[in-house]
């Protein structure tokens, strides 16, 4: 982070908050939708609380910045009240690296559509695998586990990688993202 600036820092620390406080509100829409569905009504959803570490990563476009969102989310979401307690930074921790590591594979260069959904489909492989032995996946039938992580995969591809970029791109349609990244890429686009 040492080449961070400091307004870099406080908007990645701004939505890590408000992420944190939505990935809690969402809590109850899982539930529901397990209700319904069983285990895998999580995974229909998953991808929202993957979607902070695309949108900092795309709007900053720094090293760290995918890993370092999806961990302060958690530690918001485990301070407001979430009923798992301090695990869960570590399942921040592993959604954020599995981000991570698809902007790192790029040298933290591609931000495309594409790479922002790899990054989606990134964090749900790590919180998959995470989540398999933390949660007991090897109880459920082959086929259903097997269901489960392509529901979570595409969860991850469209809401956390589509929808965090359109949520970035609107954001920096308003032009308060002008001095970072993406807002310097969209007053490229729009003086092209």
């Amino acid at each position: 982070m040492a080449n961070w600036r400091f307004k870099e820092i406080v908007v990645m620390a701004a939505l890590s908050v408000v992420f944190g406080v939505v990935y809690l509100a969402f809590l109850p829409v899982g539930g529901v939708l397990v209700g319904f569905f069983g285990p895998i009504g999580y995974d229909f959803i998953f991808g929202i609380w993957f979607i902070v570490s695309i949108i900092v990563a795309y709007i900053i476009r720094k090293p760290g910045a995918a890993f370092l969102s999806e961990t302060i989310a958690a530690m918001i979401e485990v301070l407001i009240g979430n009923a798992i307690g301090p695990m869960l930074i570590v399942t921040g921790m592993v959604q954020g690296i599995g981000a991570e590591a698809v902007f790192a594979a790029t040298r933290w260069k591609n931000y495309s559509a594409w790479v922002l959904m790899a990054a989606g489909v990134g964090s749900a492989v790590t919180s998959f695998v995470y989540g398999y032995f933390m949660s007991g996946y090897a109880a459920l039938a082959p086929e259903y586990v097997t269901a489960m992580f392509i529901v979570r995969m595409i969860s991850g591809a469209l809401i956390a990688g589509l929808l965090g970029k359109a949520l970035s791109d609107g954001l920096a349609q308003t032009g308060v993202l002008s001095s970072f990244a993406l807002g310097k890429e969209h007053r490229k686009k729009n003086a092209a």
